[in-house]
């Protein structure tokens, strides 16, 4: 099944402008190093050693997600990968 995937306009240099592309995956990981193949480099400035930069969120269908790469995707799915918000005071 494939998945929309949002891609910051940070890192759309690396996609020649592309904001949305369509990839299969059953995963979040799956769909990134899909991506990552399709756009090398892309994978590195979203994750670390550890997974996804603790700057970064990830959101399934407009739900920020604790599971990240983790995350399953059981039907086509809308991901964004978002500047991750701290809290306040």
């Amino acid at each position: 099944m494939q998945h929309e995937v949002w891609i910051p306009a940070l890192h759309r240099d690396l996609t020649n402008g592309v904001d949305r592309i369509k990839v299969e995956g059953a995963s979040v990981n799956e769909v990134l190093n899909r991506l990552d193949a399709q756009f090398p480099g892309l994978r590195a400035r979203l994750c670390d050693d550890e997974g996804i930069r603790p700057s970064i969120a990830i959101a399934v269908d407009g739900v920020i997600t604790r599971k990240g790469l983790r995350h399953k995707l059981e039907t086509a799915s809308e991901i964004h990968f978002v500047p991750a918000m701290s809290g306040g005071e």
